[in-house]
């Protein structure tokens, strides 16, 4: 049996919270602490890119002032 139904795409994982302020001393995003190069190319990282990103935030988090966290 031969199917024409298009593969359906696998979804991205993504950090993001829709909080989207980057901090200039760290050039992270205040929401979910990816670099803007980061967010825009996310969906043409590999998967072991983006995990390795996700792993580091973090200790990306620490380097942000916690005043701008609301701490």
């Amino acid at each position: 049996m031969s199917s024409n139904a298009a593969p359906q795409p696998h979804s991205i994982a993504t950090p993001c919270v829709q909080v989207c302020i980057v901090d200039g001393p760290t050039g992270l995003c205040l929401g979910c602490y990816r670099t803007l190069a980061e967010i825009g190319g996310w969906s043409q990282l590999t998967d072991d890119q983006r995990t390795e990103i996700m792993s580091e935030l973090s200790t990306r988090e620490a380097r942000i002032d916690p005043a701008k966290l609301g701490r």
